[in-house]
């Protein structure tokens, strides 16, 4: 115990040493910042602001992805390199075939899904009397981790073996209805729907909030006059609401879809990646924490940042194209 304290203590100063020096460089550079005049005032404020910022972007971002980069040609303990070996690895392993079909599938459906289901909230809560209560009910689940969600949704999916009281919400469904209860996260292609269904349960109220703001910013003018032309229910919504939050949906879209592709908290905590369910994300980890292959693990770290960054991209220049309108 006074051992353990002992470490603790030593490295929590290292901590606290290195923080105070952070804020003291921090302050002293304000306060030289302070006493410039002149035209290079801008120019040092500039440097001072995004100094630190960009240092904690190099060292935190840059650095790393140059070095993930490098280990993913090299072998698995990175002593020397085998050129592109561990890609070779990722086209010819049916494995990975496998979890690249399923990140796929998370990508096509649960983006569409969220977003979708969070668009139609919003449009049926819409000047509804007191819809921050629905809404807040409907966005509660943001507040849990990925982890928390996954362990309250075991209970919905548990399966007793025969002969055994069925606890699981799912298997009294299915028994309610004169169907047999199986092990559903063992049931492949079923248990990544199912893991799917996790994510959209957390994920609709963050769509739902989002959209709905959108949808308030749509002028009343524009709604009257529609109306009064005839437009109702699904013509108003298809000629004037979604029109009018099309940016809106699709940057919920892409926020999703990255949100897909880094997924990895529900398949390790549901079924650690076995019976069909592993994604990119989780073979990553599995590769570098469990294989100990760092080589294999980068060059899937690479896969994986190659496929978000197009949608990042596409992300930012359709906002700069909105702050030009």
């Amino acid at each position: 115990m006074n051992e353990f304290l002992a470490t603790s203590l030593g490295k929590f100063s290292q901590v606290a040493l290195a923080v105070a020096i952070f804020f003291a460089v921090l302050m002293l550079l304000f306060g030289i910042a302070g006493k410039i005049d002149g035209k290079s005032q801008n120019l040092v404020a500039r440097i001072i602001f995004f100094g630190p910022a960009g240092i904690l972007l190099f060292v935190g971002l840059v650095i790393p992805a140059i070095q993930t980069i490098i280990f993913s040609f090299k072998d698995p303990d990175s002593l020397k390199f085998i050129g592109l070996e561990n890609y070779k690895w990722m086209t010819a392993d049916p494995n990975v075939h496998v979890i690249l079909v399923n990140t796929a599938l998370w990508i096509l459906v649960v983006p569409l899904v969220t977003t979708g289901i969070g668009l139609m909230l919003a449009v049926l809560l819409d000047r509804m009397k007191h819809e921050s209560v629905p809404k807040s009910l409907i966005f509660m689940p943001m507040a849990i981790s990925f982890v928390g969600a996954s362990i309250i949704w075991r209970f919905v999916y548990d399966y007793a073996k025969e002969g055994y009281p069925q606890t699981g919400l799912l298997s009294n469904i299915a028994s309610f209805f004169g169907k047999n209860p199986q092990n559903w996260l063992l049931t492949k292609p079923l248990n990544t729907f199912l893991l799917m269904i996790i994510f959209i349960w957390v994920q609709t109220g963050f769509a739902m909030v989002i959209l709905s703001a959108a949808i308030k910013a749509v002028p009343t003018d524009v709604v009257e006059a529609s109306a009064l032309d005839g437009a109702h229910g699904w013509k108003l919504f298809r000629s004037i609401t979604f029109p009018m939050v099309r940016s809106t949906f699709i940057v919920v879209l892409a926020t999703m879809v990255v949100g897909a592709l880094k997924l990895f908290d529900i398949v390790r905590t549901m079924t650690g990646g076995n019976f069909g369910t592993n994604v990119l994300a989780n073979e990553m980890y599995s590769q570098v924490f469990v294989q100990f292959d760092q080589g294999k693990g980068s060059a899937l770290a690479v896969a994986l940042f190659i496929s978000v960054t197009p949608i990042l991209i596409y992300n930012i220049v359709h906002l700069r194209r909105e702050r030009q309108h």
